[in-house]
């Protein structure tokens, strides 16, 4: 099965532009993102780092189409998707945006396929030999082909991480979003998934986006992104 990247002329799978974001009801509003602009690059590994309550998870939430910014646009694969209604922007999300977290949150009575499987089944594209093909090739990706029958619980914690990550990469999404994807993890298991994060990245052409309290995993990221009180420098 032939990976497909949308095309987008300049290589900008994801692009937002002055997002403002306000939390709260009337009497106790948080301004939680204040003017926010950033390109993430086909290919490329981009960190956003920044204390907690700063803003990370907000801006997490709007770049994956999860809520909606107060004002400021964003494009997804050239499309603006700030006004798009849910209908357009389901879909879109489904298909081109992979969620990892710091916690796998696998389906534990699954095997690792079987989970691999779950976006697939989803977005209900494809038949069920090039769903079980498609993870095949996954867990051959991410370093457990040897496991793709394996129940998750039976899985050690860096596997469980891995079997996330191969999830995130079900349905080729062109852009990956791993808030804290190491922050779960051992010093040993976290540059593993970083260093696999950062080969699929070139290997798929996909732009991955890390949130992360680690500053030295962000330094070795393409481009880092610093966010404080609400502003991304």
């Amino acid at each position: 099965m032939t990976e497909t990247r949308p095309e987008n002329g300049e290589g900008v799978v994801l692009k937002a532009s002055n997002l403002h974001r306000w939390l709260g009801n009337e009497e106790n509003r948080v301004h939680a993102l204040r003017g926010v602009s950033l390109s993430l690059e086909a290919g490329k590994v981009h960190a956003v780092v920044g204390p907690s309550g700063c803003g990370k998870s907000t801006l997490l939430y709007l770049l994956g189409l999860l809520d909606r910014p107060d004002d400021g646009d964003l494009w997804l694969m050239g499309k603006q998707m700030t006004v798009a209604s849910e209908a357009e922007r389901t879909p879109a999300r489904n298909e081109h945006i992979g969620f990892v977290f710091q916690f796998h949150f696998l389906m534990p009575e699954f095997t690792a396929a079987e989970n691999i499987m779950l976006p697939m089944r989803k977005l209900n594209r494809l038949t069920e030999n090039e769903m079980n093909e498609r993870s095949g090739q996954i867990l051959q990706d991410i370093g457990l082909e040897d496991k793709g029958h394996r129940l998750a619980y039976h899985l050690s914690g860096g596997e469980q991480q891995r079997v996330a990550v191969g999830r995130a990469l079900a349905n080729f999404p062109g852009l990956l979003l791993a808030d804290e994807p190491t922050g779960n993890l051992d010093q040993k298991n976290s540059d593993s998934i970083f260093a696999l994060l950062c080969r699929l990245a070139r290997q798929k052409g996909q732009a991955v986006l890390i949130v992360t309290h680690n500053l030295e995993l962000a330094e070795q990221c393409d481009t880092t992104f610093s966010l404080v009180d609400g502003n991304l420098t």
